[in-house]
């Protein structure tokens, strides 16, 4: 038995190892959500063009306060996953906007990948599991003694539980699809 728990320890650098794959994902699923939020404020129609498609999307009140607060979430939640800081937060942030996006804009074109929800879903999803592992050595939380404030299925929850919430909450609140039109 004694063999067979000393074959299963990691190796000593294993944690470092981790630490950054964990970086590398960071980096990537980061600077994806972040160059969202990016391109909806400087872009192509910028703020404006953004505001309009929210607007034709049927959130309500106004298309730009929802273009401000989307993109500014995208770019500042995108920037906290990659430095790993109040990464179950920035996981909630993730959660609740793309769900948001997933419901609004993506959900009528089914699940693939062709404008459907996949995206939105694996984005999500590597957000939340960056919170449930941990940021790892090379992130902010770790300097701060952050990186186990939270069990990881406490982070992983906070992130689920609190993104859903934020996003239901808003589509409950601004959501107001526009009627069918006869093709």
């Amino acid at each position: 038995m004694t063999t067979l728990l000393a074959a299963a320890t990691p190796p000593a650098d294993y944690w470092d190892q981790l630490s950054t794959v964990t970086l590398i994902v960071r980096i990537i699923v980061g600077a994806t959500f972040a160059a969202h939020g990016y391109k909806h404020i400087f872009l192509g129609g910028k703020l404006a063009g953004t505001a309009r498609w929210f607007d034709s999307l049927g959130m309500k009140p106004n298309g730009m306060i929802h273009a401000v607060l989307a993109s500014a979430t995208e770019l500042v939640c995108g920037i906290l996953i990659i430095v790993g800081f109040l990464t179950p937060l920035a996981a909630a942030g993730y959660v609740g906007v793309l769900l948001v996006a997933g419901w609004t804009n993506h959900r009528p074109h089914g699940y693939w990948s062709d404008s459907g929800w996949e995206y939105v879903s694996v984005l999500a999803t590597f957000a939340v599991f960056i919170a449930g592992v941990s940021p790892g050595k090379h992130s902010l939380d770790w300097a701060f003694g952050l990186d186990f404030a939270f069990e990881p299925l406490t982070a992983f929850a906070i992130a689920v539980v609190l993104g859903l919430v934020s996003g239901i909450g808003l589509l409950v609140a601004c959501y107001r699809p526009p009627a069918p039109t006869d093709a």
